[in-house]
């Protein structure tokens, strides 16, 4: 059951939407090997303003996602590729289809 989510919100340098969009839809790869990502979503929210939204069945998957390749990919590219940095909440997830 997917109980748990993290909601991330990023916003790109200008000139880099492209490349942010690359590098998240490039991440699906390393989502599908988490054994503990129930969901995951890469997003755009406008122009310049793109987000991954991922489900969890339990604490252990959540954090185990949070010191996974992709948030270690994020942050290490995250002064080239975004205005500010990310924009990382802890969710619960309250209801599901």
């Amino acid at each position: 059951m997917k109980k748990l989510g993290l909601l991330v919100r990023l916003e790109a340098k200008a000139g880099k939407e492209k490349d942010v969009e690359d590098f998240i839809t490039g991440a699906l790869p390393l989502a599908n090997e988490e054994a503990g990502t129930v969901t995951w979503y890469a997003f755009r929210i406008d122009a310049s303003t793109f987000g991954i939204f991922d489900t969890f069945s339990d604490e252990e998957g959540r954090e185990a996602h949070l010191g996974g390749k992709i948030a270690k990919a994020l942050m290490e590219n995250a002064p080239e590729l975004l205005a500010t940095q990310p924009s990382i909440e802890k969710i619960d997830v309250l209801a599901a289809k």
